[in-house]
């Protein structure tokens, strides 16, 4: 649990700084947050031709005054951090892992997704409903969804017998982790 605990503090320390890297930010985080937010109003295309994407921002075409803006913290990078080093520091097949990750950042961005459109039709709708959304339920949800996204993963890992026939130490703590949560 130590070696679990080191590994997770040094990958989450050093993406997050990664990430404040200028040359990352402007070429990485800021073409990913304009990519969210195109494919977040195609999506709201479908049902409202009113919607617009320009760069980071969405707005009405017909009513501009109410857009919002995918800044730094609301593209959900900070959370696939987070699940990337809880699922690269715990030891298990490396397959295993891409398969988690691939998986997780496709579930957590999924659900930023349906968190920008809420976000900007609450916005529409009521500034102050707006805020409380976007500053309290949201960010937490964000985050439990790669607490709960990592837990699948620990639970759906495949289970590994010793040539004694017992379960080997990772699967005893899956077993101690998931069992108490889930």
């Amino acid at each position: 649990m130590l070696r679990f605990t080191i590994i997770f503090l040094v990958l989450v320390i050093s993406l997050f700084a990664l990430e404040l890297f200028e040359p990352i930010n402007q070429h990485v985080i800021n073409p990913f947050t304009s990519l969210l937010a195109t494919v977040s109003s195609f999506i709201m295309q479908l049902f409202d031709d009113d919607v617009l994407a320009t760069g980071v921002i969405l707005s009405s075409k017909s009513n501009s005054t109410n857009a919002v803006k995918i800044a730094a913290g609301c593209n959900g990078v900070e959370a696939v951090i987070i699940l990337f080093s809880a699922i690269f520091a715990f030891p298990s097949q490396f397959k295993h892992k891409i398969y988690g990750f691939v998986l997780g950042f496709f579930g957590i961005q999924l659900l930023n997704i349906v968190r920008i459109i809420s976000l900007y039709y609450l916005l529409q709708w009521d500034k102050n409903w707006f805020d409380w959304f976007h500053l309290y339920l949201w960010q937490a949800l964000i985050i439990l969804d790669a607490l709960i996204i990592w837990l699948l993963w620990l639970r759906y890992l495949p289970v590994t017998q010793t040539t004694n026939g017992e379960k080997n130490t990772n699967d005893k703590v899956i077993d101690k982790v998931t069992g108490s949560i889930i």
